[in-house]
């Protein structure tokens, strides 16, 4: 008997000493669990480590320069952020302020490489671009519509603004992004950045106008970038823009003289501009007497 009481507690002292040693285990595990239930609970990481900080969401308007790809091509275009700010611009009623809100702008000039994809449906397949498309595109112009000043890496040349305009939103759909004629106030804010402080005499280095251009446009680019980094704001060929009083042309062009190009230059369309045009009624899309008139494009964010 004394035996048998005696092998029991041996064998209770035994159980205790291995439950003592789980309970030892199990300890940290459930000290960890705890750990887990209140970081839960709270959001916070279950980490002694220290956490690195995440970093602020970028400002709203906080837009860097880039370079676009036309989906389907080869042909590229790069486009600059220009600040927001408060504008003075001409308008009926005499100059207005308008607010404008940070942008991008192309650096250079719409080229027919660019025009030419849209304008003559070469982004369709071979049988459906001969058949048209859903989307209205410009008719085939009368003659060269480069007008035999140059065509690869040129400024697309006496395009109406409808076109333009036109042109913008197929290459938004195409892009996913909000491409658009700037308006009057946008233009003009760029053009404060970047031709502000330009002298006369400057403006032969930056700008083909009349004293310098032979006649004639030159390839888009070919001129020094201006102050602000853009490319023939002022010469070359007029740009279309939205106006509040309508369509204006901003710049000047490559027929104008020096003191009549730039900041400043601002001109709508007369009758002279499609003059020529044997349809009645004119040309949605083409300007055959106005070589001078082109356009740059401006991004929404």
């Amino acid at each position: 008997m004394e035996h048998r009481n005696a092998n029991f507690a041996w064998r209770r002292s035994g159980l205790q000493d291995r439950m003592r040693r789980v309970a030892a285990v199990l300890r940290p595990l459930a000290a960890l669990s705890a750990s887990l239930a209140i970081a839960c609970s709270s959001g916070a990481a279950p980490s002694t480590r220290e956490t690195p900080a995440t970093p602020a969401p970028a400002p709203r308007h906080a837009l860097d320069d880039y370079t676009e790809s036309i989906p389907g091509t080869l042909v590229t275009f790069e486009m600059a952020v220009v600040p927001g700010g408060t504008i003075e611009v001409p308008s009926q009623g005499g100059p207005r302020r308008v607010a404008v809100e940070p942008f991008w702008i192309g650096r250079r000039e719409v080229t027919w490489d660019e025009y030419d994809v849209w304008a003559f449906r070469l982004d369709l397949p071979r049988g459906q671009a001969a058949g048209g498309d859903a989307e209205s595109r410009p008719s085939r112009p009368y003659g060269a519509p480069d007008r035999g000043f140059g065509h690869r890496g040129f400024p697309a040349i006496g395009i109406t603004h409808h076109a333009a305009a036109k042109y913008a939103h197929w290459l938004s759909a195409k892009t996913g992004r909000r491409y658009r004629l700037p308006t009057d106030a946008e233009w003009t804010a760029a053009a404060h950045l970047a031709l502000r402080d330009v002298a006369r005499e400057q403006l032969g280095t930056i700008a083909w106008h009349r004293e310098n251009a032979g006649g004639t446009t030159h390839a888009a680019g070919s001129r020094p970038r201006d102050a602000f980094g853009l490319h023939d704001l002022a010469g070359n060929v007029a740009e279309w823009t939205t106006g509040e009083d309508g369509p204006v042309v901003r710049g000047g062009s490559f027929r104008d003289p020096p003191d009549s190009i730039g900041l400043h230059a601002r001109a709508g369309q007369t009758p002279a501009w499609n003059a020529t045009d044997p349809q009645i009624p004119k040309s949605l899309w083409w300007l055959p007497d106005a070589p001078f008139v082109g356009f740059r494009l401006v991004r929404e964010p």
